[in-house]
Order: structure tokens, then C-alpha cells, then sequence
């Protein structure tokens, strides 16, 4: 489990400045140019070495390759509550990995997986000091399933690590067989309703 202690050794801060509003967001328009920033990162992770690497998971039915590249999977009049992530890519030596590439796919409000196209789909890239940056909306739950975000990640030229990020306080984690805690995100309710989640990933260079 990623918990607050750890993050913010890695230098990563899940505080408030967010603006009051109701229990959920749904975004409308722009929402890339919109969205407060949910959480400050210091330009490099502090951390320990060796680290461990991030667990692998299951892919899944319903990965899609070839998805586009954006940062932000916010759609106008998407319902759901906002989520931005926030985190590092690092090697087992700690060391930031640049370029690293991050696909992420997910489920919608209400626990559909677009299959036809690539709503709540899309991949990016870390910047120079590993740092990525993604926002969406909390998954809804699908049938058997705990609540999850599939994500691939690469490093230049590295393996490929397929794996699931994970919420805390869920009913559905016990039950879950593809459960794993060390993928828990670090979560934190905002003023306006929307949520901040931190994870940092280790990965073979």
C-alpha cells in the first residue's frame, strides 16, 4: 500500500485548495484548461533504493491499443466525480525515468467500458523528471470487480508492466481475487467534490 507517509517522502502532497461545491463533478468543457491543480510534486521523488517493483495484474477483456494521446480523459457533460492522479515513474534505483509511456483505460460512472472507441481511454508520457499527470473521473463499479484503473506502463525501450490501480475503503477489495493493496492509491476528498490520488510506479530500465 502507497500510504500518505510514503508519498510524501516521494515528494508528493495531496493537500485541499480546492473550491466548495456538491458531492460530485461533472465536468464541462475545457476541462484540461479548467481543473485546479490537486496536488503539488516536488521535481524529484525522494526515496529509498532498491525499491520494489510495482506489481502486475491481469490486462483484462477490454484494453484497446492504439488509444490517443492526452493527459486528461475529461469529456464535456461526462457525469461522474473528478479524479486526478499524480505520481512518478522510477526505476528500482529510484531514478526518475523520462519518456516513460502510460496507458490508461477504465470503466465509465456507471461501470461500462467503451469498446467502440476511446472515451476514458488514453496514454501519455512522463515529463524529464518522471512526473505524470492524469485526470478522469472515479470508475464506476463493474460487475465482479472491485473499483480499478488498468493502466500499461513502459519505460524507453523497457518491458512492459500491465497493472491496476486500486482505491482504498472499498467494500469490493476483500473480494476481489485480483486485488493487490501494494496498488492502492493514495486518495484525498477535495472541497468541490472532486478527489486527488497519488501512485508511484517502479519499473525495469
Amino acid at each position: 500500500m502507497v500510504t500518505s507517509a510514503a508519498l510524501a517522502a516521494c515528494g508528493i502532497n495531496l493537500g485541499g485548495g480546492a473550491t466548495t461545491g456538491g458531492a460530485t463533478n461533472q465536468p464541462e468543457g475545457n476541462a484540461a484548461s479548467e481543473s485546479p491543480k490537486a496536488a503539488n510534486l516536488d521535481p524529484t521523488p525522494a526515496c529509498g533504493s532498491p525499491e520494489e517493483l510495482t506489481p502486475a495484474v491481469t490486462e483484462g477483456p477490454y484494453f484497446t491499443p492504439n488509444s490517443p494521446e492526452k493527459s486528461s480523459l475529461l469529456e464535456q457533460g461526462m457525469k461522474g466525480t473528478k479524479l486526478t492522479v499524480v505520481g512518478y515513474v522510477v526505476s528500482t534505483a529510484c531514478k526518475p525515468v523520462a519518456h516513460a509511456l502510460l496507458d490508461f483505460w477504465q470503466a465509465d460512472a456507471d461501470g461500462q467500458y467503451d469498446n467502440k472507441g476511446f472515451t476514458l481511454r488514453g496514454h501519455q508520457y512522463t515529463d524529464d523528471k518522471g512526473k505524470f499527470t492524469l485526470e478522469t473521473i472515479v470508475p464506476g463499479l463493474y460487475p465482479g470487480r472491485t473499483r480499478h484503473i488498468h493502466v500499461k506502463v513502459q519505460a524507453p525501450n523497457g518491458p512492459v508492466l500491465t497493472s491496476q490501480l486500486f482505491f482504498p475503503n472499498e467494500a469490493g477489495n476483500a473480494k476481489d481475487g485480483i486485488y493487490n493493496k501494494a496498488l492502492l492509491m493514495d486518495i484525498k476528498s477535495n472541497a468541490d467534490g472532486s478527489q486527488s490520488g497519488a501512485y508511484q510506479f517502479v519499473v525495469k530500465v
